[in-house]
């Protein structure tokens, strides 16, 4: 399945994007935010490719890996959440990407397709409180605040956005 938005081609992940995730999740300022900034093993980034797979063949969606220009350069989208209520939305970027609009136009399209693919009535986005800018893009795309909570030992805003019977009647 593959989606398309202004200058973002999203498609499931594959086995050859092994390289990109590695040196991705390797990137200090990438994992700078997380309760442990170390950086991904490459054993760590194949359990994690191997996770984002295994969600789309057991439900059928996923992250997805974004490429622009034909190239990768990050994987987010909406997944089952197993500890809220509602479709869990993530994201990361490659650096040199940051700051160009393009987390804004894959949150933008994670929701129309939570909204009109699935049906859902909730997403939400945990961020950790020190990233400013990503809370900042969600806010720019609707998620409010919803409460803080502790995730992974650290303290993580919640932000939810409800999807209205006004979102369901918007063209994707």
């Amino acid at each position: 399945m593959i989606r398309q938005t202004q200058r973002l081609v999203l498609r499931m992940p594959e086995e050859r994007d092994l390289d990109f995730v590695a040196a991705l999740f390797a990137r200090p300022e990438l994992v700078a935010h997380r309760p442990d900034p170390t950086p991904d093993s490459p054993t760590e980034s194949a359990r994690r490719l191997a996770r984002d797979r295994a969600h789309w063949r057991l439900n059928g969606f996923g992250r997805w890996a974004i490429e622009t220009d034909d190239r990768l350069i990050g994987f987010g989208g909406v997944t089952v959440s197993t500890e809220f209520d509602g479709l869990n939305l993530s994201y990361h970027l490659h650096p040199d990407y940051w700051g160009s609009g393009y987390a804004t136009e894959l949150v933008r399209e994670a929701l129309a397709f939570a909204c009109h693919d699935l049906q859902a009535k909730r997403v939400v986005g945990l961020v950790r409180p020190v990233n400013v800018a990503s809370r900042r893009v969600l806010e720019k795309c609707g998620f409010g605040f919803e409460r803080e909570i502790m995730l992974h030992g650290a303290p993580t805003h919640l932000l939810s956005y409800r999807i209205t019977a006004a979102d369901a009647d918007e063209p994707v």
